[in-house]
């Protein structure tokens, strides 16, 4: 059980996150790009992804050179075919020639199947891997680094940047080594047949080779910003449909369409650039071909009618200028594939880097069952240096206890129950549980004790049974039953034609808001945390949907740790201690009583929510005063 166990989504609500900015320890953040960094840095990254696959590569490049030495046995065949057969007459050589011939085109096909099916299934498995591990890495990162980037970028990340590495395993770069291989066979073959045009031959292909290289200099950030833009786009799509319902009730339909349009814009310019760079190096690579086609012409019939070539000759030269033409014409093709590969391993290396919570320096201690003893000392935060947020909280919750906070919004309240969800650190002081720093504390030992019931329940798209079984999945049928029983979940689900096999929809959208917070407070009870966050739980709760929740929050409550972020005081009255927080710090501390009986900031609070004024508490001498007694009979 994780804190996103009872939690549902891995950030608190925005009560006060107004105040909070970006974060004080978070990352840059996936929207903010990093200089793109030279191909030499990404070189060690396609190296890890290469490494545990080297035989597996070793084993195509094996395929490959006999695939590709089959493939040059036709146009070799072709001067003696000629030479021998035809103008010699010696036909007793074309039965070994076709023979030669077939068998070569048998191993061709028999090893072009093989590398498809090794290699494209061996990328589309390292596609797979990567996405999990990209996933599991983003779901280690802390908060933070949430509150700097969009989840549909992130969805971007996870889906879209890893589908180019299949062409480092699969058959994209052993089409490319393999097109340099048989270039290199071609050229030396070449060079036997005519010293003269082959040299003029590649004196033009490295012309064009230097204009390709600047032509992928050109294309690469265009790939990486094309990955950037999507991301951009995927993430305002995924809020816009996640929020159809804001979007609709304010009739802002066309506003989201035009703020899609100008995203699907750039990203069509985006393509437009690459498109144009890529039919510029088109039209290289066709001027290239036109150009040696007609110089081997020209020199070749000149050495043919010299004496100097053969016709069989002249037409094997021209078929493996072919064989080493062709592969490098396709390497406009592999390399645009090969660039966008590198691009998207740059963009996921970028995230993988990003550091995990438990890999913090000093996270070591592991925390047993816990008491649920939770001090404040001196404790200071800011989530930007220079603009501090809490400002020497110091208090005491001791176990089986409640203590509520209350103060206006920005006040600083939920910045303390994330410092106690540990999801930041302390700039100053200590948050000690049970007198163990929590700075020190691997995360994952403390927030497998932590239960949150948030004000917005967050519900997966499943069943009633799942949603509740997602805090603690390994509990047995009496366990979630008696936890339905408690939170009276078990009077709406039975009433379903699916019982608790009920789909709840999106986000819980087919229940009702009692009926989410209901499947809540059972997910919690189910998790049997030793600390509990019940933030907001019932302020958007109708009178009876809150009467039914308050008894499985009162069991809940029994013998754990409790904190309660209110804006409803009459929800808080039983509550051990009450914290009024103001701008950070923590102004008043006390029972409801005491508290009502100071006639301070939590006197002004309370009598103005339940309609009393301050002005009606007369003065001594002026007809006697209202006490505080007196409120809370009213309240």
């Amino acid at each position: 059980m994780s804190i996103s166990s009872s939690l549902g989504s891995p950030s608190l609500p925005s009560g006060d996150r107004a105040s909070r900015g970006t974060g004080r320890a978070t990352t840059a953040g996936l929207t903010a790009e990093r200089p793109k960094p030279p191909l030499k840095k990404v070189l060690p990254e396609i190296g890890r992804l290469v490494y545990p696959r080297r035989w597996l590569l070793a084993s195509g490049f094996g395929l490959m050179i006999i695939n590709r030495a089959s493939g040059l046995v036709l146009p070799a065949s072709t001067r003696y075919l000629i030479d021998d057969v035809m103008d010699k007459r010696q036909i007793g050589l074309l039965p070994i020639i076709v023979g030669a011939v077939v068998i070569a085109t048998i191993l061709q096909g028999i090893t072009s199947f093989t590398l498809t099916q090794l290699l494209s299934k061996a990328g589309q498995r390292l596609i797979a891997e990567l996405r999990t591990q990209v996933q599991s890495h983003i779901g280690r990162l802390p908060v933070s680094f949430y509150d700097s980037n969009r989840t549909g970028t992130l969805v971007a990340r996870i889906m879209t940047d890893v589908e180019g590495v299949r062409n480092i395993i699969g058959t994209g770069v052993i089409d490319f080594f393999g097109g340099v291989l048989t270039a290199i066979f071609a050229f030396c073959y070449l060079i036997s047949l005519s010293v003269k045009m082959t040299l003029l031959t590649f004196v033009i292909l490295m012309i064009f080779g230097l204009i390709l290289q600047r032509a992928f200099k050109v294309i690469r950030p265009i790939f990486r910003e094309r990955s950037k833009i999507n991301a951009e786009v995927t993430g305002r799509l995924t809020e816009s449909l996640g929020g159809v319902r804001v979007v609709k009730g304010y009739h802002a339909e066309e506003s989201e369409a035009s703020v899609f349009a100008a995203g699907a814009q750039r990203l069509l310019n985006n393509v437009i650039s690459s498109l144009t760079a890529q039919s510029f190096m088109a039209l290289a690579s066709t001027a290239v071909l036109g150009f040696v086609g007609a110089l081997v012409m020209w020199l070749g019939a000149h050495q043919v009618v010299a004496g100097h070539l053969t016709k069989g000759g002249y037409v094997t030269y021209v078929m493996f200028l072919a064989f080493m033409i062709a592969p490098i014409v396709q390497l406009v093709s592999i390399g645009t594939q090969l660039t966008e590969a590198i691009a998207g391993i740059d963009r996921t290396s970028e995230i993988l880097s990003e550091r995990e919570e438990d890999s913090e320096p000093g996270r070591a201690v592991a925390l047993p069952v816990l008491r649920g003893d939770v001090v404040f000392d001196d404790v200071t935060f800011e989530y930007e240096p220079g603009k501090p947020v809490l400002h020497g909280i110091s208090f005491t919750s001791r176990p089986g206890t409640s203590t509520a906070l209350v103060g206006s919004s920005g006040s600083g309240k939920s910045t303390i129950i994330s410092l106690l969800c540990a999801f930041h650190t302390a700039t100053g002081g200590h948050v000690l549980v049970d007198e163990v720093d929590l700075a020190t504390v691997k995360l994952s030992s403390y927030r497998n004790q932590l239960g949150v019931v948030l004000q917005e329940t967050f519900l997966f798209d499943g069943s009633i049974r799942e949603n509740i079984l997602f805090s603690r999945p390994e509990a047995t049928e009496v366990q979630l039953m008696e936890a339905c029983r408690i939170a009276r979940v078990d009077e709406f689900a039975e009433r379903f034609p699916e019982g608790y096999e009920t789909i709840v929809g999106e986000r819980g959208v087919k229940l009702s808001g009692g009926q989410r917070q209901r499947l809540s407070i059972a997910r919690a009870i189910l998790a049997d945390p030793r600390i509990l966050i019940l933030d907001e739980a019932t302020s958007s709760l109708d009178s009876e949907s809150e009467a039914m929740i308050q008894t499985g929050l009162n069991y809940l409550m029994q013998g754990r740790t409790t904190f309660v972020i209110a804006h409803r005081l009459s929800t808080i009255r039983r509550a051990d201690q009450i914290l009024v927080i103001e701008q950070g710090h923590i102004v008043e501390q006390g029972t409801h009583s005491t508290l009502l009986a100071e006639q301070g900031r939590y006197f002004d609070l309370y009598t103005r929510q339940h309609g009393l004024e301050t002005n009606l508490f007369l003065a001594p001498g002026e007809g006697g005063a209202i006490s505080a007694e007196t409120v809370t009979s009213k309240a």
